[in-house]
């Protein structure tokens, strides 16, 4: 494993217990400029997770709550009028960071939803007359709450497929929570401490180009994002009816980037089938559009990607 990305995940393991895969999300994001969608309950460490990180980057970290009432002036900013001066002058939002939490982002309406996209998409804000770039890096780490099903704007798939990843975060492991409990009762998580400046970063993320990604598994990841869109020509006729719309050329992108940025942290100079493997589910299961007979009979996206998997054979 390299050993400044173990370095960095042992100090986020001061404060985050038992979220190793989030952990390992939120470094592949950052490796990548990729924003990551988190799916799970309250109380899972999510903001706590990404607080940490800016932490131990030395990075600017913001939260925005996001609620039905929400303006998109509220997150982007907007034009001030100075009185005392007679001109108006921007006041920058929470957008001008380098790590959002976007705390519970399907309870805000579209347009506010759309404004949070289109930055992350264009790593751009224009407020008025004026346009600003976003700082580099600039990380997205949006969650929604499954429970909730009063007061909620769901997100379109257009929009979804703006997020590299999507992680289904659940409960912490019983040896977990035990530590979580008596931690949290005591005050004694250890303090995270900056370990990593933003050369470091970029110094890592220089050494992530140099990870080398074999032609055949190149268009192996072509082939499973194609099974996505037209499976009976992948012997998946079975899953003919299951999907109504298949993964975009945004997913091969971001599978191709994840896989190559799992295999660095895992201290690899080359992709292997099992990296893909390792984060397929996580890149397409919000990309994957189930039909109304598939969400009829219980099955998931999850489901169907790993049945892609079993069939397409592996290089």
């Amino acid at each position: 494993m390299n050993a400044k990305i173990e370095e960095l995940k042992q100090e986020l393991k001061k404060a985050i217990i038992g979220q190793d895969e989030m952990i390992e999300c939120l470094l592949i994001g950052l490796l990548t400029d990729g924003h990551i969608l988190v799916e799970g309950v309250p109380g899972l460490a999510k903001t706590k997770t990404i607080n940490a990180l800016s932490s131990s980057l030395d990075l600017d970290f913001r939260r925005v709550q996001f609620t039905p009432d929400l303006l998109p002036s509220d997150i982007i900013g907007a034009e001030i009028y100075d009185h005392q001066n007679n001109i108006f002058k921007i006041k920058k939002g929470p957008l001008f960071t380098n790590l959002l939490l976007a705390d519970e982002i399907n309870r805000a309406p579209s347009k506010v939803q759309s404004a949070l996209l289109e930055a992350m998409q264009e790593r751009q804000i224009t407020i008025g007359d004026e346009s600003f770039k976003l700082d580099t890096p600039f990380l997205v780490m949006a969650t929604q709450n499954p429970i909730e099903q009063e007061g909620v704007y769901r997100l379109p798939e257009a929009q979804l497929d703006r997020f590299m990843m999507k992680l289904v975060v659940g409960h912490n492991r019983f040896d977990d929570e035990l530590e979580i409990m008596r931690k949290a009762s005591r005050n004694s998580f250890e303090k995270v401490k900056n370990i990593m400046s933003l050369d470091n970063l970029n110094s890592l993320k220089g050494e992530l180009e140099n990870v080398h990604i074999d032609l055949e598994l190149e268009k192996y990841i072509i082939t499973l994002i194609s099974a996505t869109r037209t499976p009976e020509k992948f012997g998946l006729d079975s899953l003919k009816n299951i999907i109504a719309f298949g993964a975009s050329p945004r997913a091969s992108i971001d599978l191709h980037k994840a896989c190559r940025a799992k295999a660095f942290i895992r201290g690899n100079s080359f992709v292997t089938p099992s990296d893909i493997g390792l984060v397929i589910h996580n890149i397409l299961r919000h990309r994957v559009v189930l039909s109304y007979e598939a969400q009829a009979k219980g099955i998931t996206s999850d489901e169907v990607i790993s049945d892609i998997l079993k069939t397409i054979p592996i290089p």
